[in-house]
């Protein structure tokens, strides 16, 4: 698999177009000043219940209150509640969820729910990436860790129908891109953006390619 097969596409449900205009410059420039390098640890770290009751914010109560729910501690994400219907919710932090400006803005908290294909592909890579960060590596040797690991098939596939949940009116998505109205995401590889209507003027539906999140 090369590098350019590992892009994924990122379908939002909800009409996102007014939260997703471009930042000024300003802002952005005095963002990567400000995040230049990781904060210490302490700072990207809640209090546990804190964290779980943000982390099932983020879909209705119906799927997040039989969720698994994952805490971040001094070495990865870690259990904190045991789910039984598949999805797993979690709050993630700027290095898996956040603009590159934000890359390292210890503020931000991402509340995700999902739903168990994307639980066996998409957050593993970002549970991966979120270990290595915490060992010290860079954004970039952590990109090409990630890469090499599906390559190697270390990491699994993009599985069909994956999803998650973003609803929450809690968290932050940086300095950058502050709060995301609610929206679904659904995960496609090799998929042509332009067969939906995707980035259309009025179109709901916005569309990225992601490698981080192959």
């Amino acid at each position: 698999m090369t590098r350019n097969e590992l892009h994924s596409i990122l379908l939002s449900a909800f009409a996102l177009a007014a939260s997703l205009s471009a930042p000024s410059p300003a802002p952005a420039q005095e963002a990567k000043q400000q995040y230049a390098a990781m904060a210490p640890l302490e700072q990207y770290l809640m209090d546990r219940d804190a964290e779980i009751a943000l982390a099932r914010s983020v879909a209705p109560d119906s799927i997040s209150r039989d969720a698994k729910v994952l805490v971040l501690g001094g070495h990865g994400f870690e259990t904190a509640v045991k789910g039984k219907n598949g999805f797993v919710c979690i709050v993630e932090r700027s290095w898996t969820s956040a603009p590159d400006p934000d890359f390292w803005n210890p503020k931000v908290r991402t509340p995700i729910c999902y739903n168990a294909p994307a639980a066996h592909s998409i957050l593993l890579r970002n549970i991966k990436r979120t270990g290595l960060i915490l060992a010290g590596r860079t954004k970039a040797q952590t990109d090409e860790a990630i890469v090499a690991d599906v390559d190697k098939k270390e990491l699994p596939p993009m599985e069909p129908g994956a999803m998650c949940y973003m609803m929450s009116k809690q968290g932050y998505g940086g300095d950058s891109v502050k709060h995301w109205p609610s929206h679904l995401m659904f995960y496609y590889s090799q998929t042509d953006p332009a067969t939906w209507g995707a980035d259309l003027p009025g179109s709901p539906i916005f569309a990225m390619n992601d490698p981080r999140s192959t």
